[in-house]
């Protein structure tokens, strides 16, 4: 199921992560600037955000099966257009309509795990999903960079178009319903339009979405800003850089798989605590560093890959937490969690890019940010850094 849930969620990731060695790429080859290229990979986040508040209603109301085979066939059919585009309004526009299709894989995902499992039984599961999930930002960059040197850049498109046709195959092979119809009776487009307006009333659940929509966010302005800071200001090859990127990943993964242990014997609430203060800690001393006029490569892959270790607690926990009181509309919490932190991400990216100059200093200093405001939020979601009882035990 981990391995099923993961791929599914994976193939939206997938679409950005084989994207970024062929962003410089891009905007030779449709005569664009960077603002206008990042500005493809800001529409997919703001529609694979967008998007999820559909598909999280639709899918408790008529199981989780037909909105995955609707998104993916979306998805599959946009990249067809992707790789046919010849100027970048084109494939603006064509990156929002893919990014629509693939927020089907983000949401409803979640909401199966929520189906099967809730606690530190749930985060075991969501850390296993999140280590297939995670393949993508390693292995998919460096697909990526083959496929750009053996077919150009629309040839990225063309291999995330046959992904989802195979994701959906699987699914029709693999995958039961979890949403069975007995728990569809009371979901409805009122029931959904009520369940939003309680989530959105929920402090305690908006606080854990945002602590970890910000800590992603820092992570979303890496993904846009890094393969111009390494490519075109460290001088590194796509397919380096490909290397360079798994290397943050492969912590982020690698810590994850602890969530369920140490959720168990410390509680998930002191998780994400411990995983905030180190990771915002770290990242501190990274902007430290550059805004005093540094500007070794090797100190920003370095720290960054410790960072990006604490955000691997962080990440599935504050979901598993936030989605842990809303079982009867797991899907529809489910989307809005993945709305409010894609649109958080998005947001950052954007607003970094109003700064970005091709070096590591505007990218940092978002990233820090990010890292910074997620702090705050687990001050006042979560009562300040001292331990506190098990949420497990409360509830």
């Amino acid at each position: 199921m981990a391995l099923l849930l993961g791929l599914l969620s994976a193939i939206g990731p997938f679409a950005i992560d084989m994207y970024l060695p062929a962003l410089p790429a891009i905007g030779q080859s449709l005569g664009a600037d960077i603002g206008a290229v990042q500005m493809s990979l800001t529409a997919f986040f703001l529609s694979l955000g967008i998007g999820q508040l559909l598909y999280g209603p639709v899918s408790d109301m008529v199981g989780r099966k037909p909105p995955l085979y609707a998104g993916l066939a979306l998805f599959a059919l946009a990249s067809v257009g992707c790789a046919l585009a010849t100027d970048i309004q084109t494939l603006i526009v064509l990156r929002f309509i893919q990014g629509l299709g693939a927020a089907a894989g983000m949401a409803i995902p979640r909401a199966i795990v929520r189906d099967l499992h809730t606690g530190t039984d749930a985060a075991r599961l969501m850390s296993l999903l999140i280590l297939v999930f995670s393949v993508s930002p390693i292995l998919a960059p460096l697909a990526g960079s083959g496929v750009i040197a053996l077919s150009g850049w629309r040839g990225v498109f063309w291999v995330v178009m046959v992904a989802s046709v195979a994701g959906m195959a699987m699914m029709f092979m693999q995958l039961d319903e979890t949403r069975p119809p007995s728990e569809r009776v009371e979901s409805s487009l009122g029931s959904a339009l009520g369940a939003y307006w309680l989530l959105l009333r929920d402090r305690h659940y908006l606080g854990l979405v945002f602590i970890g929509g910000f800590a992603l966010a820092g992570f979303f302005v890496y993904l846009a800003n890094s393969s111009f800071v390494m490519i075109d200001h460290y001088g590194l090859s796509p397919a380096v850089y490909s290397v360079a990127f798994g290397v943050n990943a492969a912590a982020f993964i690698a810590a994850s798989q602890f969530t369920g242990a140490l959720g168990e014997r410390f509680g998930l609430v002191r998780v994400v605590k411990f995983g905030v203060l180190a990771c915002g800690t770290v990242m501190l001393a990274l902007f430290a560093y550059f805004a005093s006029g540094g500007d070794r490569l090797a100190v920003l892959i370095v720290l960054y890959f410790i960072a990006s270790g604490f955000m691997g607690l962080v990440i599935p926990t504050t979901g598993v937490l936030a989605l842990e009181t809303h079982g009867a509309i797991a899907g529809t919490a489910s989307a809005l969690l993945g709305t409010l932190q894609m649109l958080t991400g998005a947001f950052m990216m954007a607003a970094v890019g109003l700064f970005t100059d091709g070096r590591p200093l505007p990218m940092v200093a978002g990233m820090a940010a990010g890292a910074f405001v997620a702090a705050v939020l687990t001050w006042l979601t979560l009562g300040g850094w001292r331990t506190a009882p098990k949420m497990e035990e409360a509830l």
